[in-house]
């Protein structure tokens, strides 16, 4: 998981938390290394660390990558993108991930926000279609596209559906009724969830949901339409007992086994 920076550390630790919690076997954390040393002190024990080079800001450089290419190539699945910040060395950075490694992947946040103006290093050749799972909410599918949020958010099905066909990637844009789309025409509207979830750091959960579950071997839209139904149902556990208006990102998390106990 290549996430955090000096301000949003936290972004990575709710990340790696909600992939433990739905069967990750392993999590590294890929962070600023000056980050590390407070990091420890919040992320899940289970979880490791990976520090590396980083900006004046604390946030991910571009010179990552180097090292970063070097460990992908014994890891299953990359996320990139809560918590990186639009820093130009650390957009950058993610942009040379996106393009530069081939391992399913989970782009969210100013990992999306990297490829906004950039979208071609998502095009490949229809034989050497990539695993790419991309999480936008309206704000970031507006600039992902470039057109107004209204417009974006005007026929949701059909934007994601041609997003995903043009980029022959797996989308799912959140929101009410999120809706997950993939390449071949495959379509889910999710119904779980509730209002409450719209919180700080409530897509770093759902990003790590997918990630642990495209590494136990789902297909991307799967991968995807589980993780949105699993992550909307714990947030509905979860407001049950705390209420929609005191719901913060961690009681998803906490309600993650329940939700579990529920789908099997």
């Amino acid at each position: 998981m290549l996430a955090g920076s000096a301000r949003f550390s936290g972004a990575a630790v709710l990340c790696a938390q909600a992939a433990y919690r739905c069967g990750a076997g392993l999590v590294t954390l890929g962070i600023p290394k000056s980050l590390n040393t407070a990091i420890i002190k919040i992320k899940p024990k289970e979880a490791m660390t990976l520090p590396l080079p980083e900006t004046k800001e604390g946030t991910l450089s571009s010179g990552a990558f180097k090292q970063v290419k070097y460990f992908s190539k014994n890891i299953d699945v990359v996320v990139i993108g809560p918590g990186l910040t639009q820093n130009k060395s650390t957009q950058a950075f993610a942009r040379k991930v996106i393009s530069g490694i081939n391992k399913p992947m989970v782009i969210d946040a100013d990992g999306l926000n990297a490829l906004a103006g950039h979208l071609k290093i998502l095009r490949t050749p229809h034989s050497a279609v990539r695993t790419r799972v991309l999480t936008p909410h309206p704000g970031e599918m507006s600039r992902l596209l470039g057109v107004s949020v209204k417009k974006a958010q005007s026929s949701r099905k059909e934007t994601a559906i041609n997003f995903a066909k043009d980029y022959k990637v797996t989308l799912a844009l959140k929101g009410h009724n999120t809706v997950v789309a993939d390449y071949n025409g495959s379509l889910y509207v999710n119904k779980t969830g509730n209002p409450g979830m719209a919180t700080a750091g409530s897509g770093d959960v759902l990003t790590g949901i997918i990630a642990a579950f495209l590494g136990q071997g789902l297909d991307a839209f799967s991968a995807a339409k589980f993780a949105v139904y699993l992550h909307g149902l714990a947030g509905d556990l979860a407001a049950k007992e705390k209420t929609q208006t005191s719901l913060i990102a961690s009681d998803i998390i906490d309600k993650i086994p329940k939700a579990i106990k529920r789908c099997s």
